[in-house]
């Protein structure tokens, strides 16, 4: 049996990601997640679940992975600002013990980096707290792999959309945001000046990205995004409904350079259209929805 841990497995992303490799024949899964974002309700059948800080992995983990899988980390780049004390124990402290748990097991990571790196002719990580820590991380598992041998992969995630985010406080992606206020026919909320251009990409297809990336990747430099880019203003009408315009935020990039070559060199292509994916969203009967999350299964268009 492959041993994998996935950190951050009970979170939007590390949930379908366990999904996919307990779903895989000889394959052992574990998830190590502190619940921060991450909920008991994404846990899905075939994966061990431990529930503690990537700070302790030495601790919680007490045999050697074939892989783990990095995800766990925070992850919401205007919110930084105010939580810069939480990003920096879990982007930094936390990261840090996992790279050093990989060097001393000598098993390989796979890290999730965020596509905020390549943002705006590269002032991406001088944007936010979250943006520099990530950045900051790629760097030191690069180093890694030069001081110690580590072997690594590095993934760029691009604005994942799909089953399971968050639709409701601090922590809600975009599309979890507008789907819960069109369910609810109220406002949607856009942040000026609406330009700002995200490669939005399904869940599913970041998870077959990274899987492959896992198993055949070393390296940095693995986009996983979608080559369709919308404005958030052009995704809000899509939705329909009224827009209300919210003053600037620090840390909103307008946008983020991706090429995916050497993901789709393993055989990876996106699957999904969001835009095919807000249709059907609009097309569901919200009146038999009993929450305000976004729970559809919606096919690949």
């Amino acid at each position: 049996m492959k041993k994998v841990v996935v950190t951050g497995g009970a979170g939007f992303i590390g949930s379908h990601l366990c999904e996919k490799l307990a779903g895989l024949p000889g394959y052992a899964v574990w998830s190590l997640d502190n619940y921060s974002s991450g909920s008991t309700d994404n846990h899905v059948e075939g994966v061990t679940y431990l529930n503690g800080d990537t700070r302790d992995i030495d601790q919680r983990i007490d045999f050697t992975p074939d892989l783990v899988f990095h995800l766990g980390e925070y992850s919401r780049t205007e919110q930084s600002f105010a939580d810069v004390e939480k990003v920096l124990q879990f982007n930094q402290s936390g990261t840090q013990a996992v790279i050093e748990f990989c060097r001393q097991r000598g098993c390989k990571l796979v890290y999730a980096g965020s596509s905020t790196k390549f943002a705006d002719a590269g002032s991406g990580p001088e944007q936010s707290p979250y943006a520099w820590t990530k950045a900051a991380n790629t760097q030191l598992i690069q180093l890694y792999g030069k001081w110690y041998g580590l072997s690594y992969a590095i993934a760029y995630f691009y604005n994942a959309y799909g089953p399971r985010e968050i639709s409701s406080g601090p922590y809600a992606t975009l599309i979890g945001l507008f789907t819960r206020h069109m369910r609810d026919g109220s406002e949607l909320q856009v942040v000026h000046p609406g330009a700002q251009v995200r490669n939005f990409t399904h869940v599913r297809d970041i998870v077959e990205g990274v899987y492959l990336v896992g198993e055949h990747g070393q390296g940095d430099g693995y986009a996983v995004g979608s080559e369709e880019g919308y404005s958030v203003l052009d995704i809000a009408r899509m939705f329909g409904g009224p827009i209300k315009m919210l003053p600037p935020r620090p840390g909103n990039r307008m946008h983020a350079s991706l090429n995916s070559e050497k993901t789709q060199a393993l055989g990876w292509a996106p699957q999904y259209s969001v835009s095919q994916y807000i249709k059907q969203l609009r097309a569901h009967d919200w009146r038999q929805q009993a929450d305000a999350e976004t729970p559809l299964d919606l096919t690949p268009q």
